[in-house]
């Protein structure tokens, strides 16, 4: 399989970057990154998720967020939504994409959701096909797909079963989630063949975080099998509050400049991503966490 020739990045920062930060981040400062992201030529914005604000506090402003965001036509803005309640309330703020979740590990499940991968993806149903029935498109986050901290490596079956069953729900396409880092290259391509048993090549993405420095080897594996679709994060942001020790996604920088040098069109911006890193790192008062964001400043300086 050859190498693509263009890459369109999906940026998490506003959602999954900024869900478990302490700090209280502002709904002006999330617009505000978010208008950023979208000057510098992103395409699609994950800006933020319709949990229980008692659950993920800094989402608790979602609603101000969306109605706020300046609308570019040709991006595409997505929201998290984890139940039918969530789904209600998203609908109102015109997404263009709604975010169901699912994890590839049992353990992980229980402790992340309550209920089994089974009843998580039956729980979503209903969500599935109200989402369809509006004319939204509908992406499952396939988290655990390489690795556990409950339950350690993940059999690629266990990744072909959770791919079947959202696409059994009418989820129409999914990222493979190394949530906590521990991917190796041959292990995401094992992952994603896996996925690939259900999906297009075009209806998958990768979603690497870098907790061992592993994600930009790991998205070489990925474009390897012709996977043209990644999720980063701006600076680097983020974790998951319920894998422990779970650095953030990818940087969104470091993968631009990685694509850049490989002759691969992205469509984006590099200085301008580095101002949008550089904007929400300022606010949380210290450095982005990406190296390509941090030597380009240092240029500057």
């Amino acid at each position: 399989m050859s190498i693509p020739t263009r890459v369109q990045i999906i940026d998490v920062g506003p959602r999954d970057g900024l869900q478990n930060e302490k700090t209280p981040v502002p709904a002006a400062v999330k617009i505000g990154l978010v208008q950023r992201l979208q000057d510098a030529g992103l395409q699609e914005i994950e800006v933020t998720s319709f949990v229980s604000p008692k659950w993920v506090p800094q989402m608790a402003d979602n609603t101000e967020v969306m109605a706020g965001i300046a609308r570019q036509p040709g991006v595409r803005y997505s929201v998290l939504t984890p139940n039918l309640q969530g789904y209600e309330a998203a609908v109102q703020t015109r997404p263009d994409e709604i975010v169901v979740f699912g994890s590839a590990s049992e353990a992980f499940s229980r402790k992340n959701i309550n209920c089994s991968i089974a009843e998580s993806i039956e729980r979503f149903a209903p969500v599935v096909a109200a989402a369809r029935a509006a004319g939204m498109r509908v992406r499952g986050a396939m988290s655990c797909t390489v690795g556990c901290p409950y339950e350690g490596d993940i059999a690629p079956q266990q990744v072909a079963y959770l791919a079947g069953l959202m696409k059994g729900i009418g989820v129409q396409r999914v990222d493979v989630a190394d949530t906590i880092g521990v991917g190796t290259p041959r292990k995401v391509q094992r992952a994603i063949e896996a996925a690939l048993q259900h999906y297009g090549v075009d209806e998958v993405s990768g979603h690497f975080h870098d907790t061992y420095g592993q994600a930009l080897a790991n998205t070489l594996a990925a474009l390897e099998l012709g996977v043209w679709n990644f999720q980063a994060s701006v600076a680097g942001l983020g974790g998951c509050p319920y894998a422990k020790g779970a650095t953030g996604n990818v940087a969104t920088e470091d993968l631009v400049f990685m694509l850049r040098g490989m002759d691969i069109d992205t469509g984006i911006d590099l200085d301008r991503l580095v101002d949008a890193g550089a904007y929400i790192s300022d606010f949380l008062g210290r450095k982005p966490n990406s190296r390509t964001a941090v030597a380009l400043l240092n240029k500057r300086a």
